[in-house]
């Protein structure tokens, strides 16, 4: 049996920087992860950084590629009524958002755990967790085939909404809040410049589309869908056509097309489990609460989450002081659901419910046109946007 203080479930950004925040303080962890290392790097996901998400990967040293690479953002459009509406982020609360692929910070702190000789293994299987309200330990198969157990002091759940640490917390103990949207997102990622330099949020009675980039040679589309549509529906020629329709404005928009490199269907819904922990497993990240991506805040949550956790485990285990641990979910519960209500509102102010009736559709460009020409109304989405300070 192998003994550490902390043990990881799951190598995404989330487990991935709590280990190396963890490192810096001279706190021990093992990380496992079932997927392989290139899985993982290259599982693309989120786009937009937070300026504090920013702030704390170049404080710990982990963003040189991300101020190299990464693309600010002063403003974001929002486009309805077939005209673009900005909204300047800098101008209205000085500060931005980076755009830099979640992949790509899950390269970086991948690389910074290789250099670093950090434990983190990657292809494991049967993972299980046990006592983790008494004497927590992890038990799986390595990626050799060898049985292994993980005894921790502690245990981060990291492993995203479909992992195996939050059905370890009996079901008595746990609250399960969910709503799922009548719409779903189909999401592609195409060889070809962005056709705006900035995010522009479309509400058409087509349904919803965003235009977003991964890099100057790489953007990132979406389109409402019904949620029961299957990917085998969209060709690529419909999808750009599609896409045409719904981003045109009055003067014309150039949609600069390219070779489609992934798509696919993603659900939307809003998830919180309440609390964020249980004995010694705490959760973070997906495990405990999903949003819609809408708002841009699923990864930039993961960051403000283990931030906590580091901080609750480093008093814990070194000081031994547990009261940070005790108060983690507390803490972390008001952040989740300031962007939970932030989210809900971009994705029902943006989206075509199929339910919905005229007086509902004539309400939601009543708020985009309150939203576009108050300065107050505007204030206040782009500071949630650019994500709130940590503390």
């Amino acid at each position: 049996m192998t003994e550490t203080q902390v043990g990881i479930i799951g190598a995404g950004p989330a487990g991935l920087l709590l280990s190396y925040l963890l490192h810096r303080e001279g706190i021990d962890a093992v990380v496992l992860e079932t997927r392989s290392r290139e899985y993982v790097e290259k599982r693309v996901r989120a786009g937009v950084c937070e300026q504090p998400t920013v702030e704390l990967l170049t404080e710990i040293g982990v963003g040189d590629r991300l101020a190299e690479e990464g693309m600010p953002h002063h403003g974001l459009s929002l486009r309805f009524d077939g005209e673009d509406h900005r909204i300047a982020l800098t101008e209205l609360t000085g500060r931005s958002i980076t755009v830099y692929g979640q992949q790509e910070i899950v390269k970086d702190l991948i690389a910074a755990h290789v250099e670093k000789g950090l434990p983190l293994e990657f292809e494991v299987s049967d993972v299980e967790l046990r006592d983790v309200d008494t004497d927590p330990r992890v038990s799986y198969t390595d990626a050799n085939g060898n049985a292994r157990q993980l005894r921790c002091a502690v245990i981060a759940g990291c492993d995203g909404f479909h992992g195996v640490s939050r059905p370890a917390i009996p079901a008595q103990h746990v609250r399960r809040f969910d709503h799922e949207y009548p719409f779903a997102w189909l999401g592609v990622l195409a060889r070809t410049p962005p056709s705006h330099e900035e995010l522009i949020y479309t509400h058409h009675e087509r349904g919803f589309a965003l235009h977003s980039m991964r890099s100057p040679e790489i953007t990132r589309l979406y389109l409402q869908v019904p949620p029961t549509e299957h990917i085998e529906q969209w060709s690529d020629d419909r999808i750009w056509s599609e896409l045409e329709q719904r981003l045109v404005t009055k003067t014309g928009f150039d949609l600069k097309e390219g070779p489609v490199l992934e798509k696919s269907i993603t659900p939307m819904r809003s998830f919180v489990v309440e609390p964020m922990q249980y004995g010694k497993l705490f959760l973070a990240g997906d495990a405990a609460h999903i949003v819609p991506p809408t708002g841009a805040k699923g990864m930039n949550l993961a960051v403000a989450d283990v931030r906590n956790l580091a901080r609750a485990f480093v008093a814990l285990l070194r000081e031994g002081n547990p009261e940070q641990a005790a108060s983690y979910s507390d803490r972390c519960l008001r952040r989740v659901w300031r962007a939970e209500h932030f989210s809900w509102y971009m994705t029902s102010m943006l989206h075509r419910d199929p339910g919905a009736d005229e007086f509902q559709h004539r309400l939601q460009l009543s708020q985009l046109r309150y939203t576009a020409t108050s300065k107050a109304a505007a204030t206040s989405l782009a500071e949630n946007y650019v994500g709130l300070p940590f503390d």
